[in-house]
This record gives C-alpha cells, structure tokens and sequence, in this order.
C-alpha cells in the first residue's frame, strides 16, 4: 500500500524540535509489525504511519498529551484507543470496526461519564491540529515572558 501520511508526519521533527528528522525518530515496520502481531492487533493506516515517522521521538509523543507506545494499544467500548491527557480525564480513539479506513475519525472518550463525542476530524487532522495547538501555545507563553 502506498505511503500517504508518512511524510506529512516526518515533517513534524524539523518544524516543530528544529531538527532534521531521522530513522531514530520512527518505529520501523518490521518491529511494528511484530508488536501488532503478538497484540493480535490491527490498526489504520494513518496509525501505522504515524508510528513509522515519529513513534520513538518522545518530544512529540508526549507533547501536552501521551501517545500510547504500539504495545499499549488497546480496543476498550469498541474503540482503538491511542492518545491520554496527563491527568487521565480523557482519552482518544478510533472505532475498532475502521481499522480499515485509511485515516479515521477520532473521538473523545470522558473517562469519568464514560460518554464518547466525536472530535469531527480524521486522525491525521486531529494530530496535525493538536501539535501546531500544543507549539504554538508554547511559543506564545515564551513570547509573553520576554
């Protein structure tokens, strides 16, 4: 299959840490593939992709909120969760029956009601939106101390 997000997401190293992206950065698909395996797991495309790019690049993976390494994964209420925020009030998945769409939606699951609402993007949206969120609040609150 060919790669779509793949680049857009190695793009995030060098806009967002100044620094050249680097195989380092990701989890080569040989490893992911194993991990999903013994997970007996299947993800979107969009997932594995993300995870190729920057899935060991700990500045973006626990950037505001936590990623889950691919061996957290897990489908909870019938979907793929992937994201957490620090205090845990939230978490972020995918329906488990998309795993077959390339790129899709995602929704916000209240940890304390357990009620589910959809963020309205894909996941490739929703990421691009919450990193160029999370740095561009960064940079503003540096700006504001000078």
């Amino acid at each position: 299959m060919p790669e779509i997000f793949l680049d857009k997401f190695r793009a995030l190293v060098p806009l967002y840490l100044e620094e050249p992206w680097t195989s380092e950065d990701g989890i080569e698909a040989q490893e992911l593939d194993e991990i999903l395996t013994d997970a007996h797991l299947q993800i979107p495309l969009v997932l594995r992709e993300f995870f190729n790019a920057v899935g060991s690049c700990e500045e973006l993976m626990e950037a505001y909120h936590f990623f889950w390494d691919p061996e957290e994964l897990e489908v909870e209420d019938g979907y793929l969760l992937f994201l957490e925020d620090e205090d845990e009030a939230y978490t972020w998945g995918m329906r488990a029956d998309q795993v077959d769409v390339p790129d899709p939606i995602v929704w916000r699951r209240n940890n304390a009601k357990g009620s589910w609402t959809s963020e309205e993007g894909t996941f490739s949206e929703f990421v691009l939106d919450m990193f160029d969120w999370v740095f561009s609040d960064e940079d503003d609150d540096d700006e504001s101390r000078n």
